[in-house]
């Protein structure tokens, strides 16, 4: 079997699964038994000053039978004093000396705030730090979460404020809610961060029940904007991800968040570049015991891969991530049915009729009617293959040789524009 252990930023774990800062890492109990199932480290809930949390604070986005394809929360940090926190810190830490306890840091924009907090939970024996300058909501309204991390000077700033004082790696947490991730992970680089984590939740309303009126969720009345996080946003935080892993100035591991739920999912993060995965949303649905079928999963993905470590596909697919303006325009796909396994639902020429390019017709074969593909019509674009609910029954086929590819920058001898990150 494969070796799972990683060493991400000088922190050493079993396996590259972490829990993500939330309520499944609130307490020390609730740690150590995820540590019990299989989880290599924890990022514990964020601490900071004193909070009082609201009830109803979780709403979700269903999809048909499929629950909870997406989260939205209104929680804050953690509501424990914090002493009490950093005793279970420290007998956690203590027990379980091989798996990777985080502590997640919030508190208010003074150098003497922060110099605080770091010196007193780095006396609990923990493994390094993770700075939320990530949360969305509540706390950013006081100044803190996302309105540090929308800010590339006040990520760099508090960051070189916690080195000032910290003998351990610092992780810093980023906020999704920025129109473009590499800014503000320049300038935790720069602050002196020994690695970046990402993405944290998303700005988001869930929704609105139609009868009372009322948005989700619903505190007396009244809501409030919330995080949202989940298998939906899987997409985005893959995103946000290899665009860190492949720019030139961000040269420091990478802990990727985001709707992961099984082990492909994590392995798509790794290949991305990212060199760990935390993991929150999927545990608050299933249960700690999700982590039993990832390090199986990883394990015998890395066997059939003839890998000896986890660490050897870390960032294997990032080259593979460029500029539109990189992509080969000869590039050339059309699609074609199976009778054999179409079973005349008509989706593909509905979808394609309304929703894209009119490549559809239909012709008899033993009198029964059969969608048909116009080949010269088609531009490959993949609808009628994503919405076709039989297997086999519609595949993409390549019609060029592959030879002299052209990209649009190559036809048009235009040079991609430069990132300062300021």
């Amino acid at each position: 079997m494969a070796d799972l252990s990683v060493n991400f930023a000088g922190i050493k774990s079993p396996n590259p699964f972490w829990l993500a800062s939330a309520p499944p890492t609130n307490m020390g109990s609730m740690v150590e038994r995820a540590f019990d199932a299989g989880w290599g480290g924890a990022v514990w809930k964020t601490l900071g000053e004193p909070i009082v949390n609201v009830c109803s604070r979780l709403a979700s986005l269903d999809n048909g039978a499929n629950r909870m394809i997406g989260l939205n929360n209104i929680e804050l940090i953690t509501d424990r004093p914090l002493d009490v926190n950093l005793k279970e810190i420290y007998e956690c830490k203590k027990k379980y000396p091989n798996h990777a306890v985080i502590v997640s840091l919030m508190v208010e924009s003074k150098r003497e705030a922060w110099h605080e907090i770091v010196k007193k939970s780095q006396d609990t024996g923990c493994d390094g730090f993770e700075l939320n300058f990530g949360c969305p909501h509540g706390m950013s309204e006081r100044g803190m979460g996302a309105a540090m991390g929308q800010v590339p000077e006040y990520t760099c700033m508090v960051t070189e404020w916690v080195k000032e004082v910290s003998n351990l790696p610092v992780i810093v947490k980023l906020t999704p809610n920025v129109t473009n991730i590499i800014p503000p992970g320049r300038a935790a680089t720069k602050g002196g961060a020994d690695a970046l984590s990402l993405i944290n939740t998303i700005n988001s309303v869930m929704g609105v029940d139609i009868d009372t009126m009322i948005p989700y969720p619903n505190v007396n009345g009244m809501a409030a904007h919330g995080g949202y996080c989940g298998t939906a946003v899987k997409p985005i935080a893959l995103n946000m991800v290899s665009e860190l892993a492949r720019d030139a100035e961000i040269n420091i591991p990478i802990s990727g968040i985001g709707g992961i739920n099984t082990w492909r999912d994590a392995v798509e993060f790794l290949l991305l570049g990212a060199s760990n995965v935390q993991v929150c949303t999927a545990v608050m649905h299933y249960g700690y015991r999700i982590v039993e079928d990832m390090i199986d999963g990883l394990n015998n993905y890395l066997d059939d891969k003839g890998c000896a470590s986890v660490n050897d596909i870390i960032g294997k697919s990032v080259n593979r991530v460029t500029d539109w303006g990189n992509l080969d325009l000869k590039y050339k796909t059309v699609a074609r049915v199976n009778p054999e396994n179409c079973i005349r639902c008509n989706l593909c020429y509905v979808a394609c009729e309304d929703g894209a390019h009119q490549c559809f017709d239909f012709h008899e074969i033993d009198g029964k009617r059969f969608p048909i593909v116009d080949e010269p019509e088609c531009v490959g674009c993949n609808l009628c293959y994503l919405v076709c609910p039989a297997p086999g029954a519609i595949s993409m086929i390549r019609l060029d040789d592959g030879s002299n590819p052209t990209s649009w920058r190559e036809l048009t001898n235009e040079q991609p524009a430069t990132m300062t990150g300021d």
